[in-house]
């Protein structure tokens, strides 16, 4: 009889589509890549619910995933949707000892792995990421999470979804970063002041950028800031940055490379990340491993990180990183809080039955200085 492998299933809104899309989803490719290389004996199998939208089984970096296109599948078909996904776990529970599920978020990923975990005594946990802990998530309520399979991302996020939901997650594991795919530079004369990466959505406000850049341009005439990425806000920010006439100050550069977008944080002073509510960004994690100055408008952590500023409003903003430019003798250290093999062990932990004292482990790491 064939040897039943042991499975860790992971449930994810989604993934990329082939291994050269290195910029979608980063934290879920980095996790499911590092929880590979730190166990090559435990067999993953992704289950991506909405991403790629298509219904069909690929290999990424020789991993089976699985995807179902649910953006197809609103309202009568949605039982037809669950069903699928279901069939597939039944599927995989008969073929493999599935040692435990994983889901992104507290949406439909954590709703299908929480009742077939239970239902087959499978350990489930879920990651909450950020928007997921707001009280708008009405799925918290189907899904009836306890406290002891709820894994927050940060501090602030611990705290938000007891806030929102009465539910305190009894662990808090970091997100992290992987130090081995920076580029091997270290650039000491840089020639971007401020930089910004991320979606061009609304809810990221990347508006306030333009607002950030027109307002520094009179303290620093020749000011030079880039923004990486996409999304439906870009024409709107594209007539914004025409009208503040900074058409030769500001760049939105559109989509790049994973790679490209950190070679970028390692030529830039300053890194904004404009959201006005953010679970723990790992674009702000690889910009203090870039040596950049970080400014936010969201604190993750109840400890300061170095290098890590918070900002009030738009105005504390703009004094924040003016105060950075103006700096006469500026040193660009790399600041790396978190990693994720570190996240990927703890996550293990919890499946081996070893709970790791998650806020403990978390102010053990912070604000390492490299």
């Amino acid at each position: 009889m064939k040897k039943r492998s042991k499975t860790l299933v992971i449930l994810t809104p989604a993934f990329p589509g082939t291994e050269s899309e290195t910029h979608w989803v980063p934290t879920q490719q980095l996790f499911v890549a590092t929880l590979k290389n730190n166990y090559p004996h435990l067999q993953i199998i992704v289950l991506s619910f909405y991403y790629p939208y298509l219904t069909s089984e690929y290999e990424w970096n020789e991993l089976p995933v699985y995807c179902f296109n649910g953006t197809k599948k609103r309202k009568a078909r949605r039982i037809f949707f669950w069903n699928s996904i279901w069939r597939k776990l039944k599927m995989i529970r008969r073929e493999n000892e599935v040692i435990g599920l994983f889901s992104f978020w507290c949406g439909e990923c954590a709703l299908m792995g929480r009742y077939f975990g239970k239902l087959y005594g499978i350990p489930h946990y879920c990651w909450l990421c950020g928007q997921d802990a707001r009280r708008s998530n009405k799925m918290v309520s189907f899904i009836r999470p306890v406290p002891h399979e709820l894994i927050a991302m940060s501090d602030f996020l611990v705290e938000e979804f007891h806030r929102n939901h009465g539910i305190r997650p009894a662990h808090m594991i970091p997100n992290g970063i992987d130090p081995e795919v920076f580029p091997l530079v270290h650039v000491h004369d840089r020639d971007i002041d401020i930089m910004g990466a991320g979606s061009l959505s609304h809810i990221k406000r990347y508006d306030l950028l333009v607002e950030v850049v027109a307002a520094l341009k009179p303290l620093f005439p020749a000011i030079r800031a880039v923004h990486c990425g996409e999304g439906e806000a870009r024409e709107a920010i594209r007539e914004s940055i025409e009208h503040a006439g900074l058409d030769d100050h500001l760049f939105l550069l559109g989509e790049r490379s994973h790679e490209e977008t950190l070679a970028l944080m390692q030529r830039s002073r300053v890194f904004l990340h404009t959201s006005a509510y953010e679970g723990f960004g790992v674009v702000c994690l690889e910009a203090l491993y870039a040596g950049a100055q970080v400014i936010s408008f969201c604190k993750p952590m109840q400890a300061d990180i170095p290098n890590w500023h918070i900002a009030d409003d738009v105005a504390d903003m703009v004094g924040k990183a003016a105060r950075v430019l103006n700096d006469p003798d500026p040193v660009y250290r790399p600041v790396l809080p978190y990693t994720m093999d570190d996240t990927v062990r703890a996550v293990m932990a919890l499946f081996e039955s070893r709970p790791v004292k998650a806020k403990r482990w978390g102010d053990r790491l912070k604000g390492d200085i490299v």
